[in-house]
């Protein structure tokens, strides 16, 4: 059962009771994401008091690494070793729109954790030492996505869909703006979007409920008071054209669209017609590209939806030279699906493929926390398996056809392409 209780200062605690396991996962989110950033075009913005815009790019993942370099009363190894001790696990992630702490803990121990995650959260002190160190971490983690193709694919993917919008943002930031972030822009922005209308304490698993409430109202009820709104940049999608030339064996093709928002009355039927394109070993996408021509190792399509837009692409990492034959192989599929629909059988199949994913996620008390922190904090509602379920169930071969012919035109898409060689828009067909 859920629960859900709003502290004074603004903070809400989601709580879900399990008592048939033995551990439990606290999670604190806040409103803070790469979307609260300067947008990836690099343009200036002024500080917006109203919603905290023009921080600079990348500080929310810096935020969260330094999170874990020391408080008032613990070192970085003091935090390390206390999570060993419990026998717990520790991480954190940032994303486009939120930031999430969380631990994984056996149940005699969640009260602690509770007060090592509001201890990070709430007293961390950015030492200048620390915080050097920690940047050319970062500069190493964005070197790692440099010379990941497929990684990188991504990211400039991401700021062609969504040019102009702050969704467009790389969460980690760029070299110069994240080594230009000091201690004091730390802080600031924290003010701003750390206040407790903008968090969500998140727990799942085993555990006395009103202990837990207590413990969170005591360590959490010090979130300073408030709530900052969220910067807004409408846009809309005008297909673009990257090539990238690395030093690298295969070709990496991306292509994107604007997808759905969370809120969509088509979330799940577009969660299904990815399914059927290139969601799964049994999609047509991977079917023909790799089982059929033996054109790639990994295709797949993935759709990615936010509070105000989505994003649907499609990936292939294929040999060198064989970008033509590949984005026709994936145009043919495109084409299909849209001429031809899906049958009862394939609909039925990628339904149970869709609920059996959301079942068997549900039995991880982490995967709960999660998903009833980000859409607390997201949408203001947490969903019901039954509506879940319900939705699913609930997609027509209609859905899917409609869905198939607004994304079967990969003219509409924007492509980037990596490979040893520089390729042009025309010479792939695009």
């Amino acid at each position: 059962m859920i629960e859900k209780k709003i502290l004074s200062n603004g903070v809400t605690l989601m709580t879900e009771y399990l008592p048939y396991v033995q551990s439990a996962a606290v999670g604190v989110w806040t409103l803070a994401g790469a979307v609260d950033e300067n947008p990836a075009n690099g343009a200036s913005v002024s500080a917006d008091s109203a919603t905290g815009a023009g921080a600079p790019a990348g500080i929310s993942h810096l935020i969260e690494h330094m999170l874990f370099k020391g408080t008032a009363s613990r070192s970085a190894k003091d935090i390390a070793e206390q999570v060993d001790r419990t026998g717990g696990v520790i991480n954190a992630f940032t994303g486009k729109e939120t930031t999430c702490y969380y631990i994984k803990t056996l149940s005699e121990h969640l009260g602690e954790s509770i007060d090592l995650l509001g201890d990070i959260f709430l007293n961390s002190v950015f030492d200048e030492t620390e915080l050097a160190k920690e940047k050319n971490v970062i500069y190493e983690e964005m070197n790692m996505i440099e010379d990941s193709p497929e990684d990188l694919g991504h990211d400039l993917l991401d700021e062609a869909v969504f040019s102009g919008m702050p969704l467009g943002n790389r969460i980690i930031g760029y070299k110069d703006t994240v080594g230009g972030a000091d201690p004091s822009a730390i802080r600031a922005y924290m003010d701003r979007r750390y206040v407790g209308g903008n968090v969500v304490v998140s727990v799942a698993g085993n555990f006395l409920i009103d202990e837990v409430a207590a413990r969170v109202e005591s360590v959490f009820g010090a979130t300073p008071a408030g709530r900052l709104g969220r910067w807004s940049v409408e846009s809309t999608h005008s297909p673009s054209f990257v090539s990238r030339s690395k030093d690298i064996e295969q070709s990496h093709i991306l292509l994107g669209k604007r997808g759905v928002n969370l809120a969509s009355d088509d979330y799940y039927a577009f969660i299904l017609f990815n399914s059927v394109l290139g969601g799964s070993m049994s999609s047509r996408l991977f079917q023909s590209i790799r089982e059929e021509k033996g054109l790639a190792y990994s295709v797949y399509s993935m759709c990615s939806s936010f509070v105000e837009a989505g994003v649907f692409m499609i990936y292939a990492g294929i040999g060198e030279g064989n970008e033509r034959v590949t984005i026709d192989a994936i145009r043919e599929e495109t084409k299909r699906l849209a001429a031809n629909g899906v049958g009862a059988d394939e609909l039925a199949k990628v339904k149970e493929q869709s609920k059996g994913t959301y079942v068997f996620g549900r039995e991880n008390v982490q995967t709960r926390m999660f998903a009833m922190g980000k859409n607390e904090l997201l949408l203001g509602r947490v969903f019901e398996p039954d509506e879940v379920i319900a939705g699913i169930n609930a997609v027509t071969p209609d859905d899917i056809a409609r869905l198939a012919a607004d994304c079967a035109d990969l003219a509409e898409y924007s492509a980037v392409i990596i490979g040893k060689n520089e390729v042009s828009q025309e010479a792939v067909g695009l």
